[in-house]
C-alpha cells in the first residue's frame, strides 16, 4: 500500500507596494536642485538689471524679493490664534497667489513679446521668481485652506 502524502505548495509573492522611499527621496532632491539652480538664475539676473538699469530697477527687484511674504499682512491680527507655522486662512489666497511660479513666468513672457520696455518691471518680475525659486529649494510650498504647508 502507498502511502499518499499532501503537500501544500505555498507561493510566495512580493508586496503588491514595494517600498519607494528612495525614489520619492531622491526625485525630492532633484526638484529642490533644480528650484535652487531657477533661483541663482533669477537673482543674479535681478541684480544684473539692477546694475545695468540704475536704482530704480535694483529697488523694485529687492522690493519684489520681499512683497511675496508680506501677503500675511492681510491678516496680521489673526497671528495670536493660529499655530506654530500655520498662516491665517484669511491670508492663505493671497499667499498661494503670490507664490505660484506661472504668474511671474507668464508676465514675463507678456513682457518679452510687447513693445512695453521698461527694465525696472523686468526686474522686479526676476526678483518674485527669485524669491519662489528660494522658497521651492528650501522646501516651502503653497499652503493648504487651514494655513499649513502642503506635503
Amino acid at each position: 500500500m502507498s502511502t499518499l502524502t499532501h503537500t501544500t505548495h505555498t507561493t510566495r509573492t512580493a508586496p503588491a507596494t514595494t517600498p519607494a522611499a528612495p525614489a520619492k527621496r531622491a526625485l525630492a532632491v532633484t526638484r529642490r536642485t533644480a528650484w535652487f539652480a531657477g533661483a541663482l538664475f533669477w537673482s543674479a539676473f535681478a541684480v544684473l538689471e539692477g546694475v545695468n538699469h540704475g536704482w530704480l530697477a535694483g529697488l523694485l527687484a529687492g522690493a519684489f524679493f520681499i512683497a511675496p511674504d508680506l501677503t500675511f499682512l492681510v491678516a496680521v491680527r489673526d497671528v495670536r490664534h493660529m499655530a506654530k507655522g500655520q498662516l491665517p486662512t484669511r491670508a492663505v489666497p493671497y499667499y498661494n497667489a503670490a507664490h505660484r511660479a506661472l504668474l511671474p513666468v507668464a508676465l514675463i513672457a507678456l513682457y518679452t513679446f510687447t513693445p512695453v520696455v521698461w527694465a525696472p518691471a523686468f526686474a522686479a518680475l526676476c526678483g518674485w521668481l527669485a524669491h519662489i525659486s528660494y522658497d521651492r529649494a528650501f522646501g516651502y510650498g503653497l499652503r493648504t485652506k487651514d494655513g499649513f504647508q502642503r506635503v
